[in-house]
């Protein structure tokens, strides 16, 4: 188990590329108050994401979903319409939940509001394409011999995350840029994305199984909506400390993922054990997950140091002070957020399974939204004590 989550999380040396773009295109974060705040909601695509791995592993290991793409399964041609359906339901939920709380919290007004949806829309249309990569290597890494839930999601949530930041930045340059065509290309994308949504619920509005995955996966969605708010206030506050600390920048989305990943091992394998019968329905059994536990945490500390050293060296940061508290500050917040998220998760997958819910719907996208909050929350807090 150790090895194959080393493996996974070693992925997540590759976030630093997302975290050094946005410190490289801090100009453009700067030109409207609201682009920093909807970065920790865009990264989010890993919601879709997850959710989507979380579906295939535990349909691989039932045989419900083969691992192909050409000739499968009617559960896999639903799951993949209502990954579509769910995007753009995500934006739309996020963006209306952004502007009540972003007015409250952030200064957001109610004339930007066309702004924050149009690049949120575009942004997670685009992001979209990913989801094929998600499915290839679920397919990939079955065929063999892999536990899909201990491999994928750890390595296509790194990807997501390099593939979203791109996007957004591309699209922020777009809008305002190019404020023209740039934002008629903008508008375009959205509405392709509205209007293959509705083509996809006329077509499957009677279908139990597209139907379900809709509503359970709506009810987390609203949820997330205000973590992912939230932790826009979060992050701002980050920015506030850090000021000019570029590594913190750059190790920002990579701590997120490395502790998102941690929650999906443990949650995602307590999720398949459920369905096999080999653990029990409560908090109690815990106790007979601990291997899954203990090699996600311990793999997760060990990458983490190595993630703040290159953050470090890439930002040319030597001084042997400077670089003892800022690996101390990586692992006060590794320890605090990896807590935390373990126990979420595990007992997300609990309760869901408990009263009759899928927790493929619910484990992954709920401890990826809070392991956000969580580790920016930590991240907080530990440069507060220590930096």
């Amino acid at each position: 188990m150790f090895k194959e989550t080393t493996l996974a999380y070693s992925f997540d040396i590759a976030g630093l590329i997302a975290g050094f773009f946005i410190s490289y295109q801090l100009n453009v974060f700067k030109l409207a108050p609201w682009t920093f705040a909807l970065y920790p909601t865009l990264i989010s695509i890993r919601i879709i994401n997850g959710l989507l791995s979380g579906r295939l592993s535990t349909a691989l290991h039932l045989g419900t979903i083969h691992p192909r793409f050409s000739e499968n399964t009617k559960t896999f041609r639903k799951l993949m319409h209502a990954i579509i359906v769910l995007t753009l339901v995500t934006s739309l939920t996020v963006s209306l939940i952004s502007l009540f709380l972003g007015y409250l919290l952030l200064g957001i007004t109610v004339a930007e509001f066309p702004a924050i949806v149009s690049v949120l829309v575009s942004t997670l249309a685009i992001g979209l394409l990913f989801s094929l990569v998600t499915i290839k290597v679920a397919f990939v890494s079955f065929k063999r011999g892999l536990d899909p839930d201990i491999v994928v999601y750890p390595i296509i949530s790194t990807a997501a995350i390099i593939f979203i930041t791109f996007c957004y930045v591309g699209v922020l340059n777009l809008f305002f840029f190019l404020p023209f065509f740039g934002r008629l290309a903008i508008l375009a994308i959205g509405l392709t994305h509205v209007f293959l949504v509705l083509y996809l619920v006329s077509q499957d509005k009677q279908e139990p199984e597209f139907l379900k995955d809709i509503k359970e996966s709506f009810m987390m969605l609203i949820f997330v909506a205000v973590i992912l708010t939230l932790t826009g206030t979060v992050f701002k506050g980050i920015s506030n400390v850090a000021k000019n600390q570029k590594e913190i920048y750059t190790i920002y989305p990579a701590l997120i993922n490395m502790v998102s990943n941690v929650g999906s091992v443990v949650g995602s394998t307590a999720n398949t054990k459920l369905a096999l019968g080999l653990l029990t329905p409560s908090m109690s059994s815990i106790k007979n997950h601990t291997k899954n536990i203990t090699s996600a945490w311990t793999a997760s500390l060990l990458i983490s140091t190595v993630l703040a050293l290159i953050s470090l060296a890439i930002n040319r940061v030597f001084p042997l002070s400077s670089v003892l508290n800022f690996v101390l500050i990586i692992w006060v917040s590794n320890i605090i957020a990896v807590i935390a998220i373990v126990l979420l998760s595990y007992a997300i997958a609990i309760l869901t399974f408990r009263r009759g819910l899928n927790p493929d719907n619910f484990v992954i996208p709920i401890e990826t939204s809070l392991a956000i909050i969580v580790t920016s929350s930590a991240l907080l807090l530990a440069l507060f004590l220590i930096g």
